[in-house]
């Protein structure tokens, strides 16, 4: 989604949207080269606060440049869809991608940068090149009415959205609905269908359904916080418990009567235990809630079945097999609101088998962390699902953690799981992989100890539950739809060694070790020292130019572990008629070549993706889109002080000067001019940081390509974003500072 132009009625929105802090959509995504007529303006001191500035400019940078799993086509774009801090100035910025406008099912990706303006690890769901015809033969009518043949009964489906869905290493163009009913066995169903837009079919269908002061009765007499005539939580988004029509439950403090089937008691179990979640997120790993955002989806009690689930809209908690009492046990509620992290978390949650199983472990996972959180004298902390409730009668649980095949010989092993694994059996090996990691292989005290599979080390020392879950949440952060056990043991590892260290790290490795999952290539280096590597960007990443003439970018590097070290720099993809060299061929990390793309008469007219490679310990990429005959840089900026140059791809948006900013010491006026490519809508955006984020002092947003702006401000730090609102092309940026 690009930002909204600026009028009269939008200024609000705009400026929220074009704050850096609060995430341009396309995140400067393309930083335009600079032709400076003149010194470009003093850029120091770094503003206070600067360092989320920085370290999401470098992830935008890496996911404009294509960095590695981040490469894109030139009718792709990936978009900044949320921003995670995280420990030791680390933020998670997840990226969706889009083709010609339309979203992008597969291809989302990660990028953990720094404060310091480095990107540390970048893990993306594998995309294959995008060539597909975005026309329709199939109507949205159509579609929808094969989406709700995919249930027995409909309660509601979403209008059908266009939607380019990657499966199978092919990109098909389906219209995408959810879909809520019930399946032909009765059971409850929320179904994200995509119906082929051009042969009618069913593409994919993947349910979201995962099964499984008050005085409650499974938690006793606890304080919850509602309103005070109703079960709802104002200070949790509006988080709300009633019956099975929606609406909350209403009455006055102390809710509840600890009856084992009344349902307001039910209430205060689940709020009990959803509050205690949502608490133990923000407390222990410094993470914003649920839905990461503060909140969470309502909640529901009084289903007339042995169920409970989320359908990403709702948690519904039903009874057990006997019926004696409700379904609303900590670990089970917490078991529910652990796929909403999933689901909310980058990636969401995939369609494949171990992606479920995945997901129903994190679910095991959350429970036990949200028991041990609470730590309720009537619910006592422990590894087991469902221990109390009696879920089918034969008073045991129905998960067990620390040795998963006490519990209908569920796998305990990686190499135990096949394509057919029933998701929650699937859930074993990661469940117990956490138990290993919490709490070790012996781990004494009265705590059961905890098998380890063929191959594995003789034993395992834990590193406690508290460690291990923030761990485990920090690898959540880095998840992609094709998320399974060697994606997590990877993220694991990065994410141990980036909040602790080489000790939590080689825990953790030892604990996938236990449970058979292999090492992968790539993955974090335990030791006590960082592993050499380092990374690569362009500025820009995209050019145009005219057949007999030449085009530049400056080609960044940055050390990113260890210490700086010599990158050789080459290019491949080059159409006939172009040659690339780089001055000079190799750099120590830190520094930067300029890349001169020559173009001979005579070459034809197009677009083309040249890679850009370096080579030193370790191999990275990016993609540098060159455009053959297209625009040239317009003129008409000869008044001002400073000129820039840069291309921008319809959507994009570039900060200058050269993707940074400046510093003017005394009061004064600002002048901005913009000439953007004919037929093109170009906006300007003059920005000054207010110490804690950009925000907007001066807009140009015409309906044209040429805008104009002049300010008088104070002293202070300033920039310039250029937002191609409509068309691409090439454009001219003069400013003038006091």
């Amino acid at each position: 989604m690009h930002p909204t132009r600026l009028t009269a009625t939008r200024v609000t929105a705009t400026v929220a949207a074009l704050a850096l802090s609060a995430s341009l959509a396309t995140a400067l995504a393309g930083t335009a080269a600079a032709a400076p007529s003149a010194a470009a303006p003093q850029a120091q001191p770094v503003p206070p606060g600067h360092g989320k500035s920085l370290a999401l400019a470098a992830a935008d940078r890496a996911a404009d440049s294509g960095l590695d799993e981040l490469r894109h086509g030139a009718d792709e774009e990936l978009v900044r869809t949320s921003v995670t801090p995280w420990a030791n100035g680390l933020y998670y910025a997840a990226y969706e991608r889009t083709y010609r406008g339309l979203p992008v099912v597969g291809g989302d990706a990660v990028v953990v940068s720094d404060s310091a303006g480095k990107v540390r690890e970048v893990t993306g769901a594998k995309a294959p090149a995008i060539k597909v015809s975005t026309k329709a033969k199939v109507t949205a009518e159509a579609a929808l009415a094969t989406a709700r043949e995919q249930l027995a009964s409909v309660e509601s489906a979403s209008a059908p959205e266009l939607t380019v869905l990657l499966k199978g290493g092919k990109a098909v163009l389906t219209w995408h609905t959810r879909v809520t009913g019930r399946t032909a066995q009765n059971a409850p169903s929320a179904l994200d269908t995509y119906v082929d837009a051009r042969t009618g079919s069913v593409a994919q269908a993947t349910d979201k359904i995962l099964h499984a002061d008050g005085r409650g009765y499974h938690n006793g007499n606890v304080t919850i916080d509602t309103a005070a005539s109703s079960m709802t939580d104002t200070s949790r988004g509006g988080f709300k418990c009633g019956g099975q029509n929606g609406s909350a439950y209403t009455g006055s403090s102390p809710w509840g009567n600890n009856g084992a089937n009344d349902l307001v008691t039910a209430c205060v179990d689940i709020m009990y235990a959803a509050q205690r979640e949502s608490d133990m997120l923000k407390q222990w790993f410094g993470y914003n809630g649920i839905n990461g955002q503060g909140g969470m989806v309502p909640a529901r009690a009084g289903l007339s079945e042995v169920n409970a689930y989320y359908d990403g809209t709702k948690t519904t908690y039903g009874r057990n097999q006997n019926g004696t009492n409700q379904l609303t046990g900590i670990d089970v509620v917490a078991h529910e609101y652990g796929h909403e992290i999933f689901d909310r978390t980058p990636g969401s949650a995939g369609s494949s088998n171990e992606n479920g199983g995945l997901n129903e472990s994190t679910g095991d996972i959350f429970g036990a962390l949200t028991e041990h959180f609470a730590n309720n004298p009537n619910d006592t902390p422990d590894y087991t699902v469902g221990e109390k409730l009696n879920f089918t009668g034969n008073n045991q649980p129905i998960r067990n953690m620390y040795n998963p095949s006490l519990i209908n010989n569920n796998p305990n092993c990686y190499t135990q799981l096949t394509s057919g694994t029933e998701v929650h059996a699937a859930a074993g090996p990661q469940n117990h992989w956490f138990y290993l990691l919490a709490e070790g292989s012996n781990p004494g005290g009265g705590k059961p100890n905890s098998p380890i599979c063929s191959g594995g080390p003789s034993s395992v020392t834990g590193i406690g539950i508290q460690k291990a879950g923030k761990v485990f949440m920090g690898a959540l952060l880095m998840k992609t739809s094709s998320w399974n056990h060697l994606a997590a043991r990877k993220a694991t590892l990065t994410s141990a060694k980036n909040t602790y260290g080489s000790v939590e790290c080689n825990a953790v490795k030892a604990a996938w070790n236990a449970i058979g999952v292999p090492a992968q290539s790539g993955e974090t280096d335990c030791g006590g020292t960082t592993n050499p590597d380092f990374s690569l960007a362009l500025n820009p990443s995209t050019g145009s130019v005219q057949p007999g003439a030449s085009v530049t970018s400056t080609v960044n590097t940055s050390t990113t572990g260890g210490s700086a070290q010599t990158v050789q720099l080459s290019a491949s993809g080059a159409p006939s008629g172009v040659t690339v060299s780089f001055s000079p061929t190799s750099v120590t990390s830190g520094s930067s070549s300029t890349m001169t793309v020559q173009v001979a008469a005579g070459t034809a007219n197009g677009t083309y993706p040249i890679t850009v490679t370096g080579t030193g310990s370790a191999t990275h990429t990016v993609t540098y889109q060159l455009s053959v005959g297209t625009t040239t840089p317009p003129t008409g900026c000869g008044n001002t002080e400073y000129s820039y140059q840069g291309t921008l791809a319809s959507g994009q948006a570039a900060a200058q000067p050269d993707g940074s900013y400046y510093y003017s010491a005394t009061s004064g006026t600002h002048v901005g001019c913009l000439r953007g490519p004919a037929g093109s809508d170009f906006d300007l955006y003059l920005q000054k940081w207010n110490g804690s984020a950009w925000a907007d002092v001066a807009v140009g947003g015409t309906a044209t390509a040429d805008e104009d702006t002049s300010y008088y401000g104070t002293a202070g730090y300033y920039r310039y974003v250029v937002h191609a609102y409509s068309g691409s092309g090439a454009y001219t940026l003069g400013l003038s500072a006091p």
